[in-house]
């Protein structure tokens, strides 16, 4: 370094002198020191170093001010969400344990719109592989300079990969959770759906929402490893046999929708239920459609003949009427300004039991004005056949009814015209017909003991027995035949009723139902099966409840008994039997 140099002397031949100051106090007048470099270098150096502290001190000052500017300034929230395992949720399983919902991790595309270099480039890339981007949306987005913006959510692992190679600069993907439903549409009505977000917005994923999961996602709790699995009461198989049977009878008796529910009559389970049209939740692109409506529970429907169950059970409960009784169907009934007929009457007067098997409308009628219109309107309430449902499916339309009841709104309510209520309700009600309790229906699996700690007895064993006679006697000799399963002695009861079109009834669609319930000795269950305007499966043949819902109850019942537990008996095929039961 020259700043360090040492000093030397030089020494001028004799004789030569130069201005150069001479070093004092020496022996020597010729000699000099030269120390003037040394002195200009060193001030250079120091000078240098003060600036390049400058510099530094400068920097780390900017830096800091930054930082300290940074700190006032509101969060930017147009960044990428923040990792979130909080839209875990828990699986759904039947009551065997089969998957029915699970979450799945998929990958969804975003952009950071400014660090796009080419907008129009980078959307004729991804076109390639999402044909279905919206151009013009998608311009806007990427030319929005924002911090963020989605492009795609839940991809498919090849269309990452496949928009990893075409290397776009200023995109990138996170990881996701979406919900999987393996059974496909089979249980879409019970099971629901949760939307891009991951939260339930239908069926029972709303319901678990509704319990707490929103709290826990909310507050970072609902990690996937502490999340049990929801069980269902349903049974995949036998929900697999209900969804089959429907489908096909839609489609064989060229309805335009069908339903059927397998309601434990002991339990108050529901075992399956489903309803046509449905959809598909892993791509519900349809399910807002007009048509697709779970009729089961959120459907509203003048039932029809299968109201005759609740006639008939109001009568003899009330003692107004036994199966001795007789009721007079010999001639038409006018009231006011309508006049009641029977489809196949019998023009005579007809017992009790007749009545039922005949579906008649004047007997019906006549057992209603035994009860009067206080009476009639009571025991209905009290089944629950006009109260709002109580279950855990949030999808559970109210029951219509008169708000003045008369004598002619008992009268057509009696044999199921004037209150509309849903399949499911109607299914609930006819259970308790069959052991005398009610019970609210449940998705979720419960035990007999379970279920009784909540029973409300709403009919005498007497009326119970009675209603089973005059089950099994309809599937003997009345309309109830074509739901016969050899070995499971099922009864039951048809419903046929004209749908309102246009503020009248219409002479040629109807709503058809079938409620059955087995084994008719002591009931375990009931399948209730309907039919949203059939037509006549072939040229000739009739579109009654009888040669369509009738006809899906039997399949029903005769695939699934067996899975259900219920063991075959043959021993007293066809025999409506009356077993007395003491109060």
């Amino acid at each position: 370094m020259i700043g360090s140099l040492p000093k030397f002397k030089v020494r001028l031949p004799a004789g030569l002198a130069l201005p150069f100051r001479r070093k004092s106090g020496t022996a020597d007048a010729n000699t000099i020191v030269v120390d003037g470099a040394r002195k200009a270098t060193g001030g250079r150096t120091r000078t240098r170093v003060v600036m390049t502290m400058a510099v530094f001190l400068g920097i780390y000052a900017a830096i800091a001010g930054r930082l300290v500017w940074l700190g006032f300034q509101e969060p930017d929230n147009s960044g990428p969400p923040a990792s979130r395992v909080t839209a875990s949720r828990p699986d759904i399983v039947d009551r065997n344990g089969e998957v029915l919902a699970t979450d799945i991790k998929t990958a969804s595309l975003y952009a950071e719109p400014r660090h796009i270099v080419d907008a129009d480039e980078a959307i004729e890339k991804l076109a390639t592989v999402l044909p279905e981007i919206d151009y013009e949306q998608t311009y806007h987005k990427l030319k929005s300079g924002a911090g963020f913006v989605w492009l795609q959510r839940q991809l498919t692992p090849k269309q990452q990969a496949e928009i990893l190679q075409l290397g776009i600069p200023g995109i990138g993907f996170r990881t996701e959770k979406r919900r999987f439903y393996p059974a496909g549409s089979t249980a879409a009505y019970i099971v629901g759906l949760t939307n891009i977000d991951n939260q339930g917005i239908s069926g029972m994923e709303k319901y678990i929402d509704q319990q707490g999961l929103t709290a826990l996602q909310q507050s970072g709790l609902a990690d996937p490893k502490d999340l049990k699995p929801v069980k269902l009461s349903v049974d995949l198989r036998v929900q697999h046999v209900v969804h089959d049977e429907i489908t096909t009878g839609m489609e064989r008796f060229h309805a335009i929708a069908a339903g059927a529910v397998v309601f434990n009559i002991k339990t108050g389970e529901v075992v399956a239920m489903a309803s046509v049209p449905d959809f598909d939740p892993n791509n519900p692109y349809n399910a807002q459609d007009k048509n697709r409506l779970n009729r089961m529970s959120a459907g509203l429907y003048e039932m029809g003949s299968t109201f005759k169950s609740f006639t008939t059970a109001m009568v003899l409960d009330d003692g107004d009427a036994t199966l001795n009784s007789r009721f007079d169907a010999s001639h038409p009934l006018r009231v006011g300004r309508q006049t009641i007929h029977d489809f196949h009457g019998k023009g005579r007067v007809l017992t009790l039991p007749e009545v039922f098997i005949y579906s008649s409308n004047i007997g019906s009628a006549r057992e209603a004005l035994a009860v009067g219109i206080d009476g009639h309107r009571a025991f209905l309430h009290r089944l629950g056949i006009l109260e709002r449902m109580n279950t855990e499916l949030p999808e559970v339309a109210r029951p219509t009814e008169p708000r003045v009841w008369k004598q002619v709104n008992s009268i057509t309510i009696a044999f199921g015209h004037g209150v509309s209520t849903t399949p499911l309700q109607t299914a609930v009600g006819c259970a308790a017909l069959m052991n005398g309790f009610l019970m609210e229906p449940t998705f979720l699996k419960r035990t007999e003991q379970e279920a009784m700690e909540t029973a409300k007895r709403v009919v005498k064993d007497s009326t119970v027995a009675a209603m089973r006679y005059v089950y099994a006697l309809n599937a003997e000799k009345g309309s109830g035949r074509n739901a016969r399963v050899p070995g499971y002695r099922v009864g039951g009861k048809t419903g046929t009723a004209e749908k309102v079109v246009n503020g009248r009834y219409s002479k040629d669609k109807n709503f058809n139902a079938f409620v059955a319930a087995f084994p008719m000795d002591d009931p375990q269950y009931i399948v209730l099966t309907i039919a949203d305007e059939p037509k006549p499966e072939k040229p000739g043949m009739g579109a009654t409840a009888a040669s369509n819902a009738g006809i899906m109850a039997h399949n029903i019942i005769a695939r699934s008994a067996a899975m259900l537990g219920v063991k075959p008996d043959f021993s007293h095929e066809n025999g409506a039997t009356l077993v007395s039961l003491d109060e």
